[in-house]
């Protein structure tokens, strides 16, 4: 199931979700205005939504899949699809100034933070593409309901990592300051892996 081929698949599922988006944004942003306990439960909010949306995917891909094969290739090219886009945003990125990211920052309470957190990743078209473009990468045809939740598993706690680590790495001072020196060669090098990855999915045969 865990073969080599899925740990690269993970390590860029790591890559993409920790690439810039709405989400990872959103932690930057309260956890450098507003400390870590904040963008913690931000984080954990938007943990809450990724979940709903992997096991979404996950219940409704096993009975689609099954029975539609070409399933699998509409997803591989929205998949491949959303990859060339991040392609593209990460090296429209590298091209601006450097700079401290930039976020926008959550008030309020613990309810509100972590119900603000879960409607934004609820709402997020990336997290419901990301979720079914994965399965149906590492899923075989005839998979089942437990090797797909077995792939959430795995994959969900590649996404606790990301979001956690966001709340973590951007609360303190000096990970801010060397990721804004350093942030033009990290998006050059998101844009070559998904510009990689997407042909590469474009390219593969499904069996």
């Amino acid at each position: 199931m865990f073969t080599p081929e899925f740990v690269l698949i993970w390590l860029g599922w790591l890559m993409a979700g920790g690439s810039p988006g709405p989400a990872t944004l959103s932690i930057a942003g309260t956890a450098m205005q507003r400390g870590r306990g904040p963008a913690l439960i931000v984080s954990l909010g938007i943990l809450a939504g990724s979940a709903s949306w992997g096991i979404a995917a996950a219940l409704g891909l096993s009975a689609i899949m099954l029975a539609n094969a070409w399933v699998f290739e509409v997803v591989r090219y929205f998949g491949a699809g959303y990859l060339l886009w991040l392609a593209i945003k990460a090296l429209r990125s590298a091209l601006k100034p450097s700079g401290v990211v930039s976020g926008t920052p959550f008030s309020g309470g613990a309810k509100t933070l972590f119900a603000k957190g879960m409607a934004l990743h609820i709402t997020n078209p990336k997290a419901i593409l990301s979720w079914g473009s994965i399965y149906a990468i590492v899923a075989p045809s005839n998979a089942s309901v437990v090797d797909l939740f077995g792939y959430f598993g795995v994959l969900y706690a590649g996404s606790i990592l990301i979001f956690i680590g966001y709340a973590i790495l951007f609360s303190t001072p000096k990970i801010v300051q060397g990721y804004g020196r350093a942030r033009r060669w990290f998006d050059f090098a998101f844009a070559g892996f998904f510009g990689f990855a997407s042909v590469k999915i474009l390219t593969a045969r499904l069996s």
